[in-house]
């Protein structure tokens, strides 16, 4: 960098302008925008304004208002990197979302099966994922049970995973972090032992743990069982986190069937002051879209 540049960089740095904030024409949007709940993007949802830099695409998170930032991957980046993630997040405010602990059994059963070995591997993921949880500030992680044992009796399956969580809590617990269970809907997940919201509130009642609670994906749990208020608001103290999708299509809010204003709403009137991670993709490709995508929020968000 010559010294020309060097100074302007200087200047801009002092001033609180990332470069993120220079990389897009700023009639196209409004920077900063005064968010109501804590929405959080993933990486790769504004590649196409800023590049592949992790980096450089938390600042222009952090430029556009969003005030959170989940990473489903974060614990199999290199630690370096995670650390260079948690610091830009602490200096731009934004809160780390959940991160998955351990390796998903999507095609044969898991914690549903008993099989002892299997449980001593979810455990040492999750004791793993603890050091991963302290190092970006994390306080959730996702958990997903596996498959179905088609073997075995559902209420023998469900002990089976009560008791594996129960013994996970043991390891949480101490350093105040929490598990978030996903039920995950049959059309794209076919064969799973968790799929509804009802589901997964008996399991959390079971294991009877702050370290033991409900992530609940409303496109997941659109597909699945519908009646979105109502089962909120019946699972509400087992609750710790949200995400979101529109359907059909996964994409942002408005480009689907849900009212996600009212959905907003009614999540913002129960005082809900955790993180809503945006799992979902752009409905349109190309900055085009990644606006679409900043834009969608703001227009839901401004009716709460």
């Amino acid at each position: 960098m010559n010294r020309r540049n060097f100074t302007k960089a200087t200047v801009l740095a002092g001033m609180g302008i990332s470069k993120s904030s220079l990389l897009f024409n700023k009639a196209e949007i409004k920077p900063a925008f005064k968010y109501n709940l804590h929405y959080a993007p993933h990486l790769g949802m504004f590649k196409n304004h800023v590049g592949n830099d992790p980096i450089d695409q938390l600042n222009f998170m952090a430029d556009q208002g969003f005030t959170a930032f989940e990473d489903n991957d974060i614990r199999k980046r290199e630690t370096n990197l995670q650390e260079k993630m948690a610091s830009t997040m602490i200096k731009r405010g934004l809160r780390m979302g959940v991160f998955v602990a351990h390796e998903i059994y999507w095609k044969k059963p898991n914690l549903t099966s008993g099989d002892i070995s299997l449980r001593k591997e979810f455990l040492d993921y999750i004791n793993k994922a603890v050091s991963v949880a302290k190092r970006v500030n994390a306080k959730w992680m996702t958990v997903v049970p596996g498959h179905l044992d088609l073997r075995q009796d559902i209420s023998y399956q469900t002990a089976n995973v009560v008791e594996t969580l129960k013994q996970a809590t043991n390891l949480l617990e101490p350093h105040g972090l929490v598990m978030v269970l996903e039920p995950l809907n049959f059309r794209d997940h076919p064969g799973l032992f968790l799929k509804e919201s009802p589901q997964a509130y008996e399991i959390c009642k079971s294991v009877d743990s702050p370290s033991c609670k409900i992530l609940f994906d409303i496109y997941h749990q659109q597909i699945q069982e519908g009646n979105l208020i109502p089962n909120i608001e019946s699972c509400w103290d087992e609750i710790e986190y949200f995400q979101i999708g529109d359907n059909p299509g996964r994409n942002e809010p408005t480009t689907g069937e849900i009212n996600y204003i009212n959905v907003f709403k009614y999540i913002h009137s129960k005082g809900y002051d955790g993180i809503l991670g945006m799992e979902h993709g752009n409905y349109r490709q190309g900055k085009k879209g990644e606006l679409d995508v900043i834009k969608a929020y703001q227009k839901v968000d401004k009716f709460i």
